[in-house]
């Protein structure tokens, strides 16, 4: 018997709640330029220090050993469904985000503006994060680009930078095997799409069209001068976390890709102002409504890809200030992690193993005093793969049922 199939026949309901706060990217190294410490060891927590004594820690690797993980596979193992297995791109998880109703021939794309030098060059991935009002002026430009080929485009803009491209056809089937036109790294020029098969080549080249076309409009508006595309995918089919995990689960989050991915395995989306103390406050106004809450704070990832070592410790630093709000009244689980490490040393993702903390009646404690990288590696939760962190949860819940006689 596999282990879905063991959660599968022994997950049962009760009244209780969890509750997992997501710090994204919150895992990092020791940065030599302070003493060598990561942003957890050096910013000021006494309120997670305090919940870390009577808590017990862990680490959890997001896919697998040396493999860096994106956004979207990090959280499908976060909720428990195994990322090697349940594939799902970025397009649609930042489209799902934003609202937009896909279609069974919608191929969805996350996309950004970014800046490049008189060579094509791209200088920086993120244009600077430019602010929400010009991206959607800049949005409204290349919408001018309606159509290439038969085939129908949409804009539709997200969060600084970022912004969802959908392409459909009423007359011809779209493929998503296609490469992304983003490099992922800064100092490489655009890359030209490529498709795997007819359908895909197909798309593939009025994206190279759409991506030559925006240049030209964009020509002008440094340092958002060029467009990229990732992530071009369709809507999969999966289970929710109600026919999975018998949970009526609620996310908290600001940022498009993650309600998307919420969205996809059928929590309620909740609205999320801009603040931690709000998100805090949103999870205690509902928190009679849903068996299990995800909150999903950006700060600490947005600091990492940055390199801002400081600023990644100072939303630490606001995360606890507002933790009181939530510990006001305790969740029967509360589980505190991150999906993956940013560290500010590497400025992106890594494959390093992830703090974990785990606070429940029935968890027990260990001798961990701070919730740090260093504290979780002797921590009693041990190692573990993120898919598996809701079994835990559930376990710690009393929501599985006894394996056996």
């Amino acid at each position: 018997m596999t282990y879905e199939e063991i959660m599968k026949n022994h997950v049962s309901s009760n009244n209780s709640k969890i509750v997992l706060i997501i710090m994204d990217g919150i895992g990092d190294i020791p940065h030599p330029d302070f003493k060598n410490k990561t942003p957890l060891e050096y910013a000021a927590t006494p309120n997670l220090d305090l919940l870390t004594k009577s808590s017990m820690l862990g680490r959890i690797s997001p896919i697998l050993p040396g493999i860096t993980p994106g956004s979207g596979p990090a959280h499908l193992a976060i909720f428990g469904y195994d990322p090697l297995e349940q594939q799902i791109g970025r397009g649609v998880l930042e489209a799902l985000g934003l609202g937009i109703q896909l279609k069974s021939n919608d191929i969805a794309a996350r996309s950004n503006f970014a800046s490049i030098d008189k060579k094509g060059i791209i200088t920086d991935r993120r244009a600077g994060r430019i602010a929400d009002d010009k991206a959607d002026a800049l949005c409204e430009l290349i919408s001018s680009i309606s159509e290439i080929d038969g085939i129908k485009i949409k804009i539709k803009p997200g969060k600084e930078h970022r912004f969802v491209t959908v392409f459909s056809s009423e007359n011809k089937e779209l493929g998503s095997l296609i490469s992304d036109t983003d490099p992922q790294h800064d100092g490489f020029p655009i890359q030209k799409a490529i498709g795997k098969n007819e359908s895909s080549q197909y798309l593939a080249n009025a994206i190279n069209i759409f991506t030559e076309k925006s240049l030209e409009i964009l020509k002008n508006q440094y340092p958002a001068n060029a467009i990229l595309m990732r992530g071009l995918s369709s809507r999969p089919r999966i289970l929710s976390m109600r026919d999975k995990y018998k949970l009526e689960a609620a996310a908290i989050a600001a940022y498009p890709m993650y309600r998307g991915i919420a969205s996809l395995l059928g929590f309620s989306i909740l609205p999320a102002g801009e603040s931690i103390e709000e998100l805090f406050e949103i999870y205690h106004k509902n928190s009679n409504k849903y068996d299990y809450f995800y909150i999903h704070i950006k700060g600490t990832d947005k600091a990492g890809e940055d390199g801002d070592f400081l600023g990644k410790a100072r939303c630490i630093e606001r995360v606890d200030k507002a933790l009181p709000i939530l510990l006001k009244e305790l969740p029967d689980v509360l589980c505190i992690t991150g999906d993956h490490s940013s560290p500010a040393l590497m400025h992106s993702h890594s494959w390093h193993p992830v703090p974990v903390l785990i606070h429940s009646k029935y968890c027990g404690i260990d001798a961990s005093q701070r919730f740090t990288e260093l504290e979780s590696i002797t921590g009693g939760l041990g190692d573990f793969e993120s898919k598996y962190l809701t079994g835990l949860l559930l376990a710690n819940a009393g929501r599985l049922q006894k394996f056996g006689a």
